[in-house]
């Protein structure tokens, strides 16, 4: 019998969209007096990685409570009766983004199990590339698995383990997962935080007062008025106590590869990443694009809203005027997920419109971050090209991506990646641009501060461009290999 999709590991693509999704964000804080409330601000400050489901686990002393939702955390979190049944002084909290299939609440995360040593809590960012390997395993030993969700093999593995204080359980169970993970748990007495050897997923520290926070993004700092302290190692365990914070490094020392698509597209721009202001790296982005590939053009316009610094450091660099030539409807609901076929059609102008009066009669650079399929890239080309463009000079602020992505990251299979299947001219013609052109690889590392690229051992994962995967992918490589981050499994 096959198990529904999993929701951490396959996200829903609206029809027509060509963006990358990422899966979540995750947030916590140890010895607050309104954990839950601040935990809800947190997660609005990380809405951005994941729109599907929320959800908020706390401690009062004496028992977990535990409300998940889908939707939105301002359609369930801003309502004071929620937070009010929610009560203690340690909370954690989790936004997910969609499924493909049916929307399935029991894979809502935090997920939680009482366990022999107490509850215990966990929310992940990532992507076990072994997850399905685990899970079969786990299955045939006899576990009942209650989400469809990898996150639970790490509920599983904690349980098993004969070590016998609980950290040490823990660290048992990071022993024996492969791939990108960002973990906040949490127990009765403690807040635990992990992320992957290579830190390919983003964890960070913070403080509020006398209350430590762990989260995904210091733009859930921001938003509450605590202080980054500092980032979560690559391969670190932190343990938060009325103690304070105890590191605990269990994996060999290697260098960090974090994610590169956490300053192209990911993370907020006001977030600080890996010591490096997004927002800044972005503009560097657009700025090495146009020493790369300046196009005789009039204005330049972004694709709103991931391109917009991209194209400020293109426009500071090439001369050219910039302007907002497209316009980004916010409010674009579900209701229009999927429509009716005569709606459907209507592609891009659900979300995007022409800025007519910046654009017609006039030879234009369209700034995006990224080109995955290229149907969306189609529609805003032919956009800009009825609301009067004379030229439209297609500049990509990232490489070409012709490789999927197994941490994390909903990329196609690698067939349905249009930089895999066609060369450039083959992809200009396939978008209808009068040219196009990638960063290159070179500069992309240039806008991240470095010289060049290690190509032994590069700086950070940017497997999607290289194909150079920084960990071993034992469920994309076995017999019984699944579709490209999904767990579909078969029960034996």
């Amino acid at each position: 019998m096959a198990l529904e999709q999993v929701g951490e590991n396959a996200p829903m693509v609206e029809p027509g969209d060509d963006r990358l999704r990422e899966e979540c964000g995750v947030f916590g804080i140890f010895n607050h007096p309104e954990a839950s409330a601040i935990t809800a601000l947190g997660l609005h400050a990380l809405q951005h990685r994941g729109q599907e489901a929320a959800g908020i686990v706390s401690f009062d002393g004496k028992r977990f409570h535990s409300e998940r939702r889908l939707g939105l955390v301002g359609d369930t979190f801003s309502k004071r009766s929620v937070i009010d049944g929610l009560p203690g002084t340690m909370a954690m909290g989790h936004v997910r983004y969609s499924t493909t299939g049916a929307t399935i609440l029991r894979n809502v995360q935090p997920l939680f199990a009482e366990l022999d040593a107490g509850g215990f809590a966990i929310g992940h960012n990532g992507n076990l590339t072994n997850g399905i390997s685990l899970r079969r395993q786990l299955v045939r030993d006899g576990a009942i698995m209650q989400s469809t969700s990898d996150t639970e093999v790490m509920l599983h593995l904690v349980a098993r383990s004969r070590m016998p204080r609980f950290v040490e359980r823990f660290i048992d169970g990071l022993r024996s997962i492969e791939g990108a993970y960002a973990f906040v748990a949490m127990t009765n007495k403690k807040l635990i935080g992990a992320r992957d050897p290579l830190g390919i997923r983003p964890l960070v520290l913070g403080r509020l007062g006398d209350s430590y926070i762990l989260t995904s993004e210091t733009c859930a700092l921001d938003i509450i008025g605590a202080r980054h302290v500092r980032d979560i190692e690559n391969g670190e365990v932190v343990v938060i106590t009325p103690e304070g914070v105890q590191s605990i490094k269990p994996f060999p020392a290697i260098a960090p590869r974090p994610c590169i698509f956490e300053y192209i597209y990911f993370a907020r721009p006001d977030s600080v990443v890996g010591g490096r202001s997004v927002y800044e790296v972005r503009k560097n982005l657009g700025l090495q694009l146009a020493r790369e590939h300046r196009a005789d053009a009039d204005v330049v316009v972004p694709v709103p809203d991931s391109g917009v610094p991209s194209a400020i450091g293109y426009s500071q660099e090439s001369g050219i005027p910039y302007e907002l030539g497209i316009t980004r409807n916010h409010y674009v609901g579900r209701t229009f997920i999927e429509p009716a076929q005569p709606i459907r059609e209507l592609g891009v102008r659900l979300k995007h419109s022409a800025n007519k009066a910046v654009v017609n009669g006039k030879r234009i650079v369209l700034l995006d971050d990224s080109l995955v399929r290229g149907t969306t890239s189609i529609k805003i080309v032919r956009m800009m090209r009825e609301a009067g463009a004379k030229e439209v000079h297609m500049r990509i602020s990232s490489p070409p991506i012709t490789h999927s992505d197994f941490y994390g990251i909903d990329t196609p299979e690698r067939e349905k990646l249009l930089a895999a299947t066609h060369d450039l001219e083959g992809m200009r013609k396939y978008i209808g641009a009068d040219s196009l052109q990638f960063l290159s690889i070179e500069g992309l590392y240039r806008a991240m501060g470095y010289e060049k690229r290690d190509a032994e051992r590069p700086q950070f994962s940017d497997h999607c461009f290289t194909g150079q995967y920084p960990t071993t992918l034992t469920d994309q490589n076995g017999e019984k290999a699944p579709k490209q981050l999904s767990l579909l499994a078969e029960a034996s």
